[in-house]
């Protein structure tokens, strides 16, 4: 369903990061939308670390813009620091909801790892999924949600979640359940849009273990008709909630 001809405005909206790789990333994914609907005013936005900052695109955005959060979980990010900066805006904008366990995103994760030579059909391969980690328990509920769905239609010898920052398993615990089920070999799917301090360190794990791990889902495609899917739906929702 398309219908971007209603609306004048879309607000990507990615957390922001010292590391310049992610903003990159946000951008690129920007170019991606202007794209796909060129119709539609796309201007990225940060919560913090980058610029511009979302209080200052605010400042400057068409009445009923939609500010769609570049975020993989609904988390401490989506549910408070862009609600709290849209109030204090008194901007006249809808949030859209989180890009979530889409399938697409899914088949941009599938797609990482089958660039590493990765086989659905291996039945000694255990994989990690990796995400960020909250204090928001549904969030991380949320995330081993996805690494079960990473599993479906496999033969590995299972997927384990691990938080790269906060809950428990670690990455390393998460590895060491999967060789305590039998797995032979180990591969890491990272859950994160772009790279930055927190894949590094991961990736530094990795290559110390000797364990191969995929690239993030990264400007993709199908991440950016995703983010295009959550504004259109907080724009058919308005009508029914009138």
């Amino acid at each position: 369903m398309r219908i971007a001809r209603l609306v004048t405005g879309l607000i990507l909206t990615a957390h922001g990061s010292a590391d310049p790789r992610s903003a990159a990333n946000a951008h690129a994914i920007a170019g991606h939308l202007r794209r796909l609907s060129p119709d539609i005013d796309v201007r990225v936005a940060f919560c913090e670390q980058n610029t511009p900052n979302l209080a200052d695109v605010l400042a400057d955005v068409p009445t009923g813009a939609v500010v769609v959060p570049l975020l993989l979980a609904s988390a401490y990010h989506a549910r408070v620091d862009i609600p709290e900066l849209i109030a204090a805006a008194g901007a006249d904008v809808r949030q859209a909801e989180v890009l979530g366990a889409d399938p697409r995103l899914l088949q941009v994760m599938r797609g990482r790892l089958s660039a590493l030579g990765v086989s659905r059909f291996d039945a000694g391969l255990g994989v990690v999924m990796v995400g960020v980690g909250s204090s928001h328990a549904d969030a991380n509920a949320g995330t081993a949600a996805v690494a079960q769905s990473l599993a479906e239609g496999t033969r590995w010898s299972g997927v384990e979640v691990a938080f790269a920052t906060g809950p428990h398993p670690s990455v390393p615990e998460a590895v060491e359940r999967l060789r305590a089920r039998g797995a032979r070999r180990v591969a890491i799917s990272p859950w994160f849009l772009a790279h930055g301090r927190i894949t590094d360190r991961i990736a530094a794990f990795a290559d110390q273990a000797g364990i191969p791990m995929a690239e993030p889902l990264g400007p993709h495609r199908l991440v950016a008709a995703t983010v295009l899917d959550r504004y259109e739906e907080a724009v058919a929702a308005v009508p029914a909630a009138a």
